[in-house]
């Protein structure tokens, strides 16, 4: 047991923080949190109706999902050939909490904890 006057090594695992970088990243995008919004106003969606509702390019709209996919934002169900896509709210709230911890928001500290 180590006393109070005593310090701790630090110890940052740098696989870790480039991991959470990538994932707090992937939302810092205007197009990405458009793809978010419109995943939420649908419930659940088709990437064909994404490009078409935002006028992008099918490959666009299916690299900026692989990345929120990455990062646990969004959810798939597979319906033959069609792949539905919905938020992850519990994901989105983790990560949240955990942001506005790391910056010291207190409402975010008491959320996280509940």
């Amino acid at each position: 047991m180590k006393g109070k006057n005593t310090k701790e090594e630090l110890i940052i695992d740098a696989a870790q923080v480039k991991k959470a970088a990538l994932v707090l990243r992937s939302l810092n995008h205007k197009l990405r949190q458009q793809i978010l919004k419109l995943i939420h106003s649908k419930q659940q969606i088709i990437v064909s109706d994404i490009y078409a509702k935002l006028r992008l390019e099918q490959s666009v709209t299916s690299q900026h999902l692989a990345i929120l996919r990455n990062a646990g934002f969004v959810n798939t169900e597979r319906d033959g050939k069609r792949i539905f896509y919905s938020v992850n709210y519990q994901r989105l709230q983790e990560v949240g909490a955990l942001a506005g911890q790391i910056v010291g928001d207190t409402d975010a500290k008491q959320k996280g904890a509940s």
